[in-house]
């Protein structure tokens, strides 16, 4: 199966198709086109910013905020290392090909400039936390280099994914807390199966081109099992999200307010469909508006605790 143009997740529409076209190539290396993947950075922070007892308001509101920033500005460095990385594998990849290193549009010399002015931005940021989320930053740096090459030797990539699109969980929780724990250890690994679970469903977009080429994935690995995969991650991700509950103390009202995440990842792992790379994007998005009310779940449980 193989994402057609008309499938392609790019897209030069709306206010970058009034950018020069010299910025428009940065605009879309850094897939500010498609902010779904800001959104899905972002998310794992909120939900450890809003994870511990005892933090002030406004103190949560500010930490949000950096951390918006901060998702905006390091989800397009990672974007720019992967493409850095994939350029030649991207090219043979329908849903990829019009990327700005794939297609040419930028060098790589170019790519690495934007790298440092988007790193320094990232830095910017951080310094204006805490000692601990100085060394957690610092550290998620690592997996940012290295999970464009996990699709290269393991048929888990989107695991990796995991790890590293979720970091901002623990993250969250040290800037907010000033300490790590083990709610904070649950809440991460409701991260990683999430972001497993629909990096797979994203993933089905480029099997047939991702077999010609030889790139694995999980989405290769699990295509004969889909759903039943899906709803596994899924499960987990409410199980372990329970757990971080318990452990976290929240209130009364994180219980009930969690069975809307859990209905809706119910309805999705019930309707993945490998063979329809449309609805497989946009299941993939919606991920967004699952993320949302998670965090709905957990601010409202710090309003009965």
């Amino acid at each position: 199966m193989s994402a057609s143009p008309s499938h392609t997740d790019i897209r030069v529409t709306g206010w970058i198709a009034r950018l020069p076209p010299s910025l428009q190539a940065y605009a879309l290396l850094a897939r500010l086109d498609r902010p779904v993947g800001t959104w899905l950075l972002w998310l794992p922070g909120v939900w450890g910013i809003l994870l511990p007892q005892g933090v002030a308001p406004l103190e949560r509101v500010r930490l949000i905020v950096l951390f918006g920033i901060g998702s905006l500005v390091m989800r397009a460095a990672g974007c720019v290392v992967n493409d850095m990385w994939d350029r030649d594998i991207d090219r043979q990849v329908a849903r990829t090909a019009g990327r700005p290193l794939a297609s040419g549009a930028l060098s790589m010399g170019q790519a690495a400039a934007f790298l440092i002015v988007l790193l320094a931005l990232g830095l910017g940021v951080l310094v204006q936390l805490n000692s601990l989320s100085w060394l957690l930053g610092v550290s998620s740096l690592v997996l940012v280099a290295l999970y464009p090459l996990a699709k290269r030797f393991t048929w888990w990539p989107q695991l990796v994914m995991g790890f590293t699109f979720g970091f901002g969980a623990p993250m969250g929780y040290a800037a907010a807390a000033g300490h790590l724990a083990w709610a904070q250890a649950a809440l991460y690994a409701a991260t990683i199966v999430w972001q497993l679970g629909f990096d797979t469903i994203y993933g089905f977009q480029d099997m047939e081109d991702d077999a010609r080429i030889g790139v694995k994935s999980t989405s290769r690995l699990m295509v004969g099992r889909a759903r039943s995969f899906i709803g596994v991650c899924y499960g987990l991700t409410v199980l372990l999200l329970v757990v971080a509950g318990l452990l976290a103390g929240a209130g009364e009202l994180f219980w009930p307010a969690l069975l809307l995440p859990a209905v809706l990842f119910w309805r999705q792992a019930a309707a993945v469909d490998p063979s329809r790379p449309a609805l497989c994007l946009a299941q993939f998005r919606s991920n967004r508006e699952i993320g949302l009310t998670i965090a709905l779940a957990l601010a409202v449980g710090l309003l009965a605790v």
